[in-house]
């Protein structure tokens, strides 16, 4: 089934041999316009935010680019996409049928990603678990998977999500149906979520399979996730960390202050215990940690030079 194409590079406003560095200052800036949280205009930064999101999980990762670049100039012949087999979508999963296949809705990434990317055939049993073989024999459904696109303040507070789940067979779409799965606080980047009895119908009595739904976790414009850490960047002009600073810092929790000592270097990494994300059910959080760094003015006023200058006269720091 063909899906339409997406342009990651144009999403993010890259040419197409930006290097990683280039890709990553896109995204934050394009992030820190039009994530919901700090957004000006609400209606549609949502989506924007959703699809500039997509373009990163792509293009920021090694192995997801070089696959996307790959197959990038056939996308270039009309605005459907067919994913090819060995894409791992429709049809991809060694041990599923082929052509079949389910479409989801409402796990916050677009056909073609899922259709390029996404796990989304049906399995003879997760684990190992399959069908009963054979005639009338009770059979059990095949589970199915896909991946999620989980908020950061899911993980804070968990969360429901109704997705939709429409079987494809040999590219021809059945009914869709509307399941409610739950998101529970703390989940992590890489854990899977099992619905229990949301996978494939089983057949003559047999019990239905399970849906599986790997975690990805939304790329946030401050925060960089590690585990169940945070870190930002904190940002401080020169005398700040010469002369030491209390600063504002916006945390999943409210807004806090943060205490630079002075003499403070670049780098440093400077903790808020507990500050981070749930740790499961276990009640604990994870850090945040805000790391340094000195930002030059854009611009010196003449007297703001004389005032530097009269600084470098006065001072007895040996720096090389």
């Amino acid at each position: 089934m063909a899906v339409k194409f997406r342009d990651y590079y144009e999403v993010l406003g890259v040419p197409r041999d930006a290097s990683k560095e280039d890709i990553r200052k896109a995204f934050r800036k394009l992030a820190r316009t039009h994530h919901p949280d700090v957004a000006t205009e609400k209606a549609g930064a949502e989506e924007r935010f959703k699809e500039i999101n997509e373009a990163y999980e792509v293009l920021g990762d090694e192995e997801k680019r070089k696959k996307y670049d790959a197959f990038g100039e056939h996308w270039k012949h009309g605005e459907g996409f067919t994913p090819p087999p060995e894409s791992g979508g429709y049809g991809g999963w060694e041990g599923g049928d082929a052509g079949d296949a389910y479409h989801f809705e409402g796990t916050g990434f677009s056909d073609f990603f899922e259709n390029f990317f996404g796990n989304r055939a049906g399995r003879g049993g997760f684990g190992g678990r399959g069908a009963a073989a054979g005639g009338s024999r009770a059979r059990r459904g095949r589970d199915i998977e896909s991946e999620i696109l989980v908020t950061l303040d899911e993980v804070m507070n968990g969360a429901e999500r109704s997705l939709v789940i429409q079987p494809r067979h040999h590219g021809h779409a059945a009914e869709k149906r509307t399941v409610t799965i739950r998101i529970p606080k703390g989940v992590a980047e890489g854990q899977m979520i099992r619905a229990a009895g949301l996978g494939e119908p089983g057949s003559s009595g047999g019990e239905p399979g399970d849906l599986f739904l790997h975690v990805r976790l939304e790329r946030h414009p401050d925060y960089r996730v590690v585990e169940h850490d945070l870190y930002l960047d904190l940002r401080l002009a020169p005398w700040e960390a010469v002369l030491g600073a209390t600063v504002a810092v916006r945390t999943p929790h409210g807004e806090t202050r943060i205490k630079v000592p002075a003499g403070t270097e670049p780098g440093t990494e400077l903790r808020l215990s507990g500050k981070g994300l749930p740790k499961g059910k276990s009640g604990e959080f994870g850090h945040l940690f805000a790391v340094v760094q000195v930002v030059m003015p854009a611009t010196v006023s003449d007297e703001e030079k004389r005032h530097w200058q009269a600084l470098a006269d006065l001072s007895k720091s040996n720096t090389r």
